[in-house]
């Protein structure tokens, strides 16, 4: 799964870290560490995290999101 997020859009609300500890890191008080080639495993959790980031830095692959927004939804079923 490829991840991109844009650094001069994230604020640093950490939620992403919070949802996805396995993938987004955050590094001091502003500074955002993760992951590019994030592990299928990790789907679900990134889903969650693209979801509540408030300022939507995240940006994934439009084929892998749709997947993962798919495991999301069977995960709350």
């Amino acid at each position: 799964m490829r991840l991109v997020v844009d650094l001069n859009r994230c604020q640093g609300y950490a939620q992403c870290a919070f949802l996805a500890p396995d993938v987004f890191a955050m590094h001091g008080d502003e500074g955002l560490l993760y992951d590019p080639e994030a592990e299928d495993a990790q789907r679900a959790r990134v889903a969650q995290a693209v979801a509540a980031c408030p300022v939507q830095a995240i940006l994934v692959d439009e084929l892998d999101m749709a997947a993962a927004q798919g495991a999301g939804e069977a995960s709350h079923a």
